[in-house]
């Protein structure tokens, strides 16, 4: 009997899948049975048949092409992809305190930011799709972020790349639905702890918003109505089940995942 969501044996590529909710995915979709690749600049500590690393740099359109015809190659058929690989560097539009203008917006931070969290998904969709075409089905799932829905403060630029892949949604939805291709985008809120907020990051958004690291991370009860911060898994389930066939209908929206937190 197959299980709810039988995704089993679906050929997924999920980028930046070897660390935050990118390894959490590409647990899940393992558990539930799909062939995962996870195209990354670094493996993943994973240990399963259906795992393959694909070592790739999202932001070099000539490696994205070669590691999409890779996967096809080996697989026949590609299914999902999964656009999570994203960089966030906190900075501001000006430092009005002039102690630290490397936090203030820069060519080089600007250029990697547009590079990873933009031009990695256009790249990862152009080179899958025109298999999907083919195929005559698939889905691309875009991992934007809640601050791309709001904006945050000292996070303009990571926002207005956020809220540019939710725009890409909207408008690859109504140029694939013809092809029978989903387009979906999910907003996750604060979550727990990843590992991936290093002090280099801490002190950073710290300095943005004019606080202090041991002040940063309040009692976010008092902003989230579920009274708690969104744990990874629920991430997860949440693009394992719009990668089923159970979420045929849903395209062209950003679903927000934030306990209440903001309204999408």
């Amino acid at each position: 009997m197959d299980s709810w969501l039988d995704i089993e044996n679906q050929v997924v590529i999920v980028t930046g899948g070897s660390s935050g909710i990118g390894k959490e995915i590409v647990n899940n979709l393992l558990s539930n049975g799909s062939v995962v690749y996870n195209a990354d600049l670094k493996n993943g500590d994973f240990n399963h048949e259906n795992y393959h690393f694909l070592d790739v740099d999202v932001t070099s359109r000539d490696t994205v092409i070669k590691a999409v015809e890779n996967v096809y190659s080996n697989e026949s058929k590609i299914d999902v992809l999964i656009n999570n690989a994203g960089i966030n560097l906190p900075r501001l539009l000006v430092d009005r305190k002039k102690t630290n203008p490397e936090y203030e917006i820069n060519d080089k931070d600007l250029n990697l930011m547009f590079d990873v969290n933009l031009k990695g998904p256009i790249w990862f969709s152009q080179a899958v799709t025109k298999y999907f075409i083919e195929q005559h089905k698939g889905d691309i799932i875009n991992i934007s972020s809640e601050a791309g829905q709001e904006g945050s403060e000292g996070q303009s630029i990571y926002s207005a790349t956020k809220g540019a892949l939710i725009s890409l949604t909207r408008s690859w939805a109504k140029e694939l639905g013809k092809y029978n291709i989903n387009v979906v985008a999910i907003a996750p809120g604060i979550l727990e702890e990843t590992g991936l907020r290093t002090p280099q990051y801490e002190e950073a958004l710290a300095y943005s918003r004019n606080t202090t690291v041991d002040q940063l991370n309040g009692d976010y009860s008092k902003s989230i109505p579920l009274k708690r911060v969104g744990k990874l898994q629920e991430i997860a389930d949440l693009v394992c089940y719009l990668s089923s066939h159970r979420s045929n209908y849903i395209t062209g929206t950003t679903i927000n995942i934030s306990g209440g937190k903001s309204k999408g």
